[in-house]
């Protein structure tokens, strides 16, 4: 004869519970603000792109053959390329955001010294244009993110319009940053 088993009693809580908050994914949790804990998962979110951004295009520019050039190298290198148009390094750091002209300066005379870039001094004025070398480069380079990056996507209209999305939001961000950084300096 089976035994019968008494029904498990459970105890209700009294208290209402407090609601499990989801775990924030952050670098800083001393950081996390009531007013907004999600800005904090989204300056973690952004170091993480950042950096893997970094390293991907260090990486994408030497599969492409130039293995000591650094993610501002690189930048700048597509940045004096972009539209085949002359630029003054003001409009290069201005472009680019970088309050450093001098840091801007510095990778620009590394392009100009590997014949990646050249220069021409019109007046007062250092005009900075890419070389037949540096396009060269820039077509290989170009050739290994489609292989290698776009290759990865789908394609698809709803997907492209979320990165589409992300862009002006990220524009919108960094307009937000550097207000706060000029409020900053105030202090």
């Amino acid at each position: 004869m089976a035994s019968k088993k008494k029904p498990v009693q459970v105890q209700l809580p009294t208290e209402p519970m407090e609601p499990i908050a989801p775990r924030l994914f952050v670098s800083s949790s001393h950081l996390v603000s009531e007013k907004s804990k999600e800005l904090s998962e989204f300056e973690f979110g952004l170091i993480l792109a950042g950096n893997a951004f970094n390293r991907w295009v260090v990486r994408c520019m030497a599969a492409a053959g130039l293995k000591d050039l650094t993610t501002l190298d690189v930048l700048l290198l597509h940045h004096v390329n972009h539209r085949a148009r002359e630029k003054k390094l003001a409009d290069i750091s201005f472009m680019m955001n970088i309050e450093d002209t001098h840091v801007v300066a510095y990778s620009l005379k590394k392009l100009v010294a590997l014949g990646l870039v050249k220069s021409e001094k019109r007046g007062k004025e250092v005009l900075f244009s890419t070389s037949v070398k540096g396009q060269q480069f820039i077509e290989r380079y170009r050739s290994v993110r489609e292989a290698c990056l776009i290759a990865s996507l789908s394609g698809d209209s709803s997907e492209n319009f979320e990165l589409g999305e992300l862009a002006r939001f990220l524009r919108m961000l960094s307009g937000l940053y550097d207000q706060a950084a000029r409020a900053a300096t105030s202090l």
